[in-house]
């Protein structure tokens, strides 16, 4: 897997282009010269990370026979004051959507995402004090 990021030429916009020919623009905020045109870098990190829990709680609970219509994410973040401004705490909240749901079958995918299948989870775990939780209602 490999990835390039270039710079755009002007302001602090970059474009990072993953090996499978998608796009992402990122900048920074206009107080440090950008112009705002994408999400800043450590908000793609928590995009990252609920893209992959988000894909694998859908895929368990479509395996698992679950009636799902939507399902939210909500990730909540806290950062270090000072540089670097890593992560220390990431809260992960699923609102899961659907008829007729099993509240059980919805806690094992979201714990199985987090504690076993998603590679972003587990790769931030070992700096940032992890957790999760999730509501289930009703369509």
């Amino acid at each position: 897997m490999t990835t390039v990021v270039k710079w755009n030429g002007s302001g602090m916009a970059f474009d990072a282009t993953a090996s499978t020919g998608h796009t992402v623009r990122m900048d920074a905020a206009p107080e440090v010269g950008g112009e705002n045109t994408g999400p800043r870098p450590m908000e793609m990190v928590l995009m990252g990370l609920g893209g992959c829990t988000g894909i694998d709680v859908v895929m368990m609970l479509q395996k698992m026979g679950q009636d799902i219509k939507d399902v939210q994410i909500e990730i909540e973040s806290e950062r270090a004051e000072d540089v670097p401004k890593v992560y220390t705490k990431i809260h992960v909240n699923f609102k899961v959507i659907g008829t007729d749901l099993n509240e059980k079958k919805v806690k094992r995918a979201v714990d199985l995402s987090a504690e076993k299948y998603c590679s972003v989870s587990k790769m931030l775990e070992a700096t940032v004090e992890m957790s999760h939780g999730f509501e289930v209602l009703d369509a």
